[in-house]
């Protein structure tokens, strides 16, 4: 699988921790009214990360998607993060 920010695979625990993560950001885009390309770009990983979850995870299929997901997911995150911190108010 793809090494975790620690520099570890990631486990089960931290690729639900992601998942949990991707899909609050999806609630808060949708609400924020954000451009399509950056919801998505949430939407994608969210909704397949969803469903790889729910398989085994010893399969080639998932084996070969969980790199490629978690990826997206983390630059997903990434320029969402991004976009909530242009749109802040000034302190």
């Amino acid at each position: 699988m793809n090494d975790s920010v620690d520099g570890g695979p990631d486990t089960p625990m931290e690729i639900r921790h992601l998942l949990r993560t991707l899909k609050t950001a999806l609630e808060l885009a949708l609400v924020a009214r954000v451009p399509v390309d950056l919801l998505n770009s949430l939407a994608r990983p969210a909704g397949l990360l969803g469903a790889v979850t729910e398989l085994p995870v010893d399969t080639p299929a998932v084996e070969a998607l969980i790199p490629v997901l978690l990826s997206d997911a983390r630059a997903a995150l990434e320029r969402w993060d991004r976009w909530t911190k242009r749109r802040a108010p000034p302190a």
